[in-house]
């Protein structure tokens, strides 16, 4: 489980966050939806300890994120938005160092890739360098990577970006997967239609404050709108949001 409270953090003037608050429990997935610059990048790397909070607090499994950073990170697996593999390291080769990195290794560290290869489909590119991997490719490379020690918190930065189609698909069908296992997955996007069909429940961030937080109905019920999508527009307060 995670939870946030209150968290803000600026950038010299910019208030890139302010006061978010939210908690998601295990088995299910929680959407942060908004806008570009909305600040749902900066909320995560606040949550995986990359960034410290200017104020508010944090806890992944009841550890504080501040003051335990490194058994928080423990316990969460992150893809991000920048995925940043080593290009002259195989899939295989990137992913067993950050097994190791996280105390894996022997039998049990290359059984538990041998795992994730077949569930992401990736066997064909596991002993490629990743130098030259199509967006997709590189995307299962990364998630497989944050996979690796089976975290119970999963955060993912916009996992379908760049992505065509059928590999968009696949992803999506991943996170249910990992929602249905029991995990507490973070889910950012500025997909309208991409967190009406995973999310148990949303919060919506504008201009780096909670708007509005709840399930689909209850967000249609606050807006009194009759559409996640005219919900959403009422809650940033302003069209020109999803365009920025």
């Amino acid at each position: 489980m995670i939870q946030a409270h209150q968290l803000s953090k600026s950038f010299k003037a910019v208030r890139a966050v302010k006061d978010v608050s939210f908690s998601a429990p295990n088995g299910e997935i929680t959407g942060l939806l908004g806008p570009n610059g909305a600040g749902k990048s900066t909320t995560l790397r606040m949550l995986y300890a990359l960034l410290k909070p200017d104020s508010g607090s944090a806890t992944v499994d009841g550890f504080d994120v501040r003051e335990n950073p490194l058994e928080a990170q423990k316990r969460l697996g992150v893809l991000a938005d920048a995925r940043g593999l080593y290009p002259r390291l195989t899939s295989r080769e990137n992913i067993r160092y950050y097994g190791r990195l996280h105390g894996m290794e022997g039998e049990a560290l290359e059984k538990k890739m041998d795992e994730l290869f077949a569930l992401l489909e990736m066997r064909e590119i596991a002993d490629r360098k990743t130098e030259g991997f199509s967006t997709g490719e590189k995307s299962k490379v990364a998630l497989a990577r944050a996979l690796v020690h089976d975290p119970q918190n999963i955060l993912l930065d916009e996992p379908t970006n760049g992505l065509d189609v059928m590999s968009a698909r696949a992803m999506r069908q991943f996170v249910s997967r990992l929602r249905d296992e029991g995990k507490c997955v973070v889910f950012t996007s500025h997909i309208m239609q991409e967190v009406a069909a995973l999310c148990n429940r949303i919060v919506i961030i504008s201009r780096g404050e909670v708007v509005a937080n709840g399930n689909a109905d209850e967000l249609k019920r606050q807006t009194g709108k009759e559409t996640l999508e005219d919900a959403f527009v009422a809650a940033i307060g302003s069209e020109e949001g999803l365009l920025r």
